[in-house]
């Protein structure tokens, strides 16, 4: 294990940890970041479960190498925001695929930078994540923007009549199957074991959500939409729409 802990910041500085599985690459990190006078590295640690389970003091924001030999720092990524709230992740990865990129920040990541960036964008990101700015390049902004047209499309793109049909309970499920067998309300309420003012409600309530105006158009939107009983014709199968 190599977990290593440092003082604490008494200088209102933000205090950093590091999770990244080479030495080499985390003194680097240290070394770079530690120039500017704001921010200091309180601890580091090879792997996301190592810092769990050994770091003590909750930093301000954690580097976080998703690249890790030993693990996916992606997959321990909730439970180091729940072990070090209200600390913030801010990513390194050297990956470029952007739904990496929007995968960690979905998951709760405060920011991403790439490794190829320069030095001092490093503590750029670590600033601003730690005032609760996001920090995202330009091809995340971009996918980001995409994916929410995209979400936003196939929203709009839903049947509204698949929408209204969701409203229904399984009871007005049963009584719109009932309405296409050609049963009457006194016949529904022996038949679901209900009352005929429960019966009279149950209607009314399907009616109004489903937009339609009697029983009969009922029937017709419930054969139109598959919501008829299976087992028997109903008496209103030929009915006519209207």
């Amino acid at each position: 294990m190599r977990v290593t802990k440092g003082r604490k910041q008494e200088n209102g500085g933000i205090r950093v940890c590091i999770i990244e599985d080479h030495a080499i690459v985390r003194a680097g990190i240290r070394m770079l970041i530690e120039r500017e006078s704001y921010i200091e590295v309180i601890s580091e640690a090879t792997t996301a479960s190592e810092a769990l389970s050994a770091i003590e003091e909750v930093p301000d924001v954690i580097l976080l190498d998703i690249s890790l030999r030993a693990e996916n720092g992606l997959t321990l990524l909730p439970q180091l925001l729940r072990d070090f709230a209200p600390a913030k992740i801010l990513v390194l990865t050297a990956i470029e695929e952007v739904e990496t990129h929007l995968f960690a920040m979905e998951a709760g990541a405060s920011g991403v930078v790439m490794k190829e960036q320069a030095p001092e964008v490093l503590a750029k990101a670590i600033e601003a994540v730690n005032s609760g700015e996001p920090w995202i390049g330009q091809a995340l902004s971009a996918a980001a923007i995409h994916k929410l047209v995209r979400v936003t499309t196939e929203k709009a793109k839903v049947d509204p009549e698949a929408e209204k049909i969701a409203t229904l309970t399984p009871r007005e499920l049963e009584v719109i199957e009932a309405v296409t067998r050609g049963w009457n309300g006194p016949r529904i309420a022996v038949e679901l074991g209900i009352a005929d003012a429960t019966v009279r409600h149950h209607i009314t309530s399907i009616l109004s959500k489903l937009e339609v105006s009697n029983k009969l158009e009922l029937a017709v939107y419930a054969f139109h939409h598959g919501l008829q009983a299976s087992s028997e014709v109903s008496a209103y199968s030929s009915a006519p729409a209207r």
